[in-house]
């Protein structure tokens, strides 16, 4: 379904839709919305600017606002959870479910605004994220590792998943026996689907990236066998053994590019080529038939985000 203002949205079977949630380019940053019974769900929720589009497809699908009961963000980076505030004053009966490390945040934003318009400055951060709206503390709720609630005929389990994050969770839906995976599960963009499948690799986006745990996490994942993984960056993959495989490798070819140019005088650099030089291989060897120029522009932005956080890593968190 594509509504007239161009929003995309596909309908996975079993009452999932993924929203395209007009950041940073097209199908790069995923919002979902999940159907089951009378009630409906928000599975991240983009920033402010897409809060509109979810507005508009809940609209297309024939529901009122006041039939969404949760509002559930994965992690407070603002790519996943910037637009909560302006969501939930649209929707009066819902809940916003998040992890116990990210509440305070959705609750008070105000740090987490100022860490932002420090890195972007306040001219870049106005233009892609703009003023976060506090949500108000009694319509929060925090999630803990291992609980569980029903959406109608749906059971959603919530698993604590550090190493992109300390405050990341990822949910599971019965229904479709597949995970909302946020970051963990790393990110695999459909330009680089082939008949091999899909194509993925680890986001180490500062500043809490810790790749043992990381890994830990990719395993609990994939430990009772789901059938699919709810990837914000983006979209549903299948196949997730291979998948896990390949996040475990990645995760340990990053740890050591920073680890070799720890020390050198052009870290940052030697860092960010040896990570493009291994995608345009692996890219290359899964049979990606877009040329090297087009694929490392359309990873250039993760690649520098991976950098800073390898970086930040090395000069902060690495053990």
């Amino acid at each position: 379904m594509t509504a007239n203002d161009h929003i995309s949205c596909k309908q996975y079977a079993g009452g999932v839709s993924v929203i395209d949630a007009g950041f940073g380019r097209d199908h790069m940053t995923a919002c979902y919305m999940m159907e089951a019974g009378k009630e409906v769900a928000f599975i991240e929720v983009g920033t402010n600017s897409s809060t509109a589009r979810l507005m508009k497809v809940l609209e297309l699908r024939g529901w009122q606002p006041e039939d969404v009961r949760y509002v559930i963000v994965t992690h407070v980076h603002l790519d996943h959870a910037g637009g909560a505030g302006s969501l939930m004053q649209l929707l009066p009966n819902a809940t916003l479910l998040v992890h116990p490390y990210g509440a305070r945040h959705m609750i008070d934003p105000a740090k987490l605004e100022a860490g932002s318009r420090a890195v972007y400055g306040d001219k870049m951060y106005e233009r892609i994220y703009g003023k976060l709206i506090p949500v108000p503390e009694q319509r929060v709720r925090v999630m803990e590792d291992g609980d569980e609630l029903s959406l109608a005929n749906r059971q959603l389990r919530f698993m604590d998943t550090p190493g992109h994050a300390r405050h990341h969770f990822c949910v599971h839906d019965s229904l479709s026996n597949g995970w909302f995976a946020g970051d963990t599960f790393g990110l695999s963009y459909r330009e680089f689907d082939t008949d091999k499948g899909a194509f993925v690799l680890p986001t180490t986006t500062p500043i809490q990236f810790d790749p043992v745990a990381l890994k830990a996490s990719v395993r609990k994942l994939v430990a009772d066998a789901p059938d699919c993984m709810y990837l914000t960056h983006y979209g549903r993959v299948d196949d997730v053994q291979r998948l896990a495989k390949k996040m475990i490798e990645g995760v340990d070819m990053l740890a050591g590019f920073a680890q070799r140019y720890q020390h050198d005088d052009q870290r940052r650099q030697k860092i960010e080529a040896a990570i493009n030089a291994w995608l345009a291989e692996g890219l290359k060897e899964h049979g990606v038939s877009l040329a090297k120029e087009t694929c490392l522009q359309l990873l250039q932005p993760d690649v520098a985000l991976n950098t800073q956080g390898l970086e930040f890593w090395l000069d902060h968190g690495k053990r």
